[in-house]
């Protein structure tokens, strides 16, 4: 299971995404360009201290992503969509792809998934945020592929 971000525009929703797969041992793919600078320094203050344990691999570009390997379904994360994520059978290998805050994905990249699923939400509304659907979907692919981590304490110190 792995979580990629297309083109985030907002660091700290990137950085909260980035906290949650370091807990969950989820690998993060960040598709390039973002809409801030994504140097080491800001990967740091977004990540703080959690990308010592965050599997994280930077694209420069949509085309440079799905080079990497095409055997893998991508799961989009769409207001676009007519699947429940909740009726929805998740694999082990598969990648959440969730798009830009602003603008989502464009059509190409939409029409390239394998498959696109919603959060069902409340008439009247646009959207959740990003990091906190991300979270939402996530937890429930983990939760049927069996691959929450162990329960250990936290470590405080």
């Amino acid at each position: 299971m792995r979580l990629a971000l297309f083109q985030p525009d907002i660091p700290q929703n990137t950085g909260t995404m980035m906290r949650l797969c370091a807990c969950l041992n989820v690998p993060m793919d960040i598709i390039e360009p973002c809409g801030f600078a994504l140097s080491d320094k800001n990967l740091k203050r977004a990540g703080m201290d959690y990308l010592d344990h965050l599997d994280l691999t930077r694209h420069m570009n949509w085309q440079s992503f799905r080079n990497t390997d095409k055997t893998k379904r991508i799961i989009l994360l769409t207001t676009k969509a007519q699947t429940r994520f909740t009726d929805f059978a998740f694999q082990a290998d598969d990648t959440l792809l969730v798009g830009r805050e602003s603008a989502g994905v464009p059509d190409g990249v939409h029409d390239a998934c394998d498959q696109r699923i919603i959060i069902p939400m409340a008439g009247g509304v646009r959207s959740i945020n990003v990091a906190v659907a991300a979270a939402m979907v996530l937890s429930e692919a983990l939760r049927q592929t069996g691959l929450f981590p162990e329960a250990k304490a936290p470590n405080y110190g």
